[in-house]
């Protein structure tokens, strides 16, 4: 299944995301919030952001691929989306605007062609 490397994949970065609001929890000494500390707001806003993303745009990739959307397009949708996601996350742990809106345009992409494979691929003779 095509869609489990890509979950795995984006699984690890979510993780990764993660671990770094704790150190900057545990740096800062804060518990709830964000303290008003300005790193600390922006490892959970790139944590937050990937936790919206990466959920539903994995649902539409493994519903494209159950409905038997060719490889070829899983596979750019999760190469792209990985590459947007993490070039998404690190802008914004940099402050990078730039890559920031090239991050999104890109998650943008891969969502917008999920849903025209989806609707490419669903099959229609099994809704009625």
């Amino acid at each position: 299944m095509i869609t489990a490397l890509y979950a795995a994949l984006l699984g690890a970065w979510m993780v990764a995301l993660s671990i770094g609001v704790i150190k900057q929890r545990k740096s800062h000494q804060i518990s709830l919030g964000d303290g008003g500390v300005g790193s600390l707001q922006m490892a959970r806003s790139a944590q937050t952001n990937a936790m919206e993303y990466i959920p539903i745009t994995l649902i539409m990739m493994m519903l494209a691929e159950y409905n038997g959307a060719a490889h070829l397009w899983l596979h750019l949708a999760g190469v792209v989306f990985c590459i947007g996601r993490v070039a998404h996350a690190k802008a914004i742990l940099s402050a990078t605007l730039k890559w920031r809106v090239r991050g999104m345009l890109m998650t943008f992409f891969v969502m917008v062609l999920l849903v025209i494979l989806n609707l490419v691929y669903l099959p229609y003779s099994e809704l009625f």
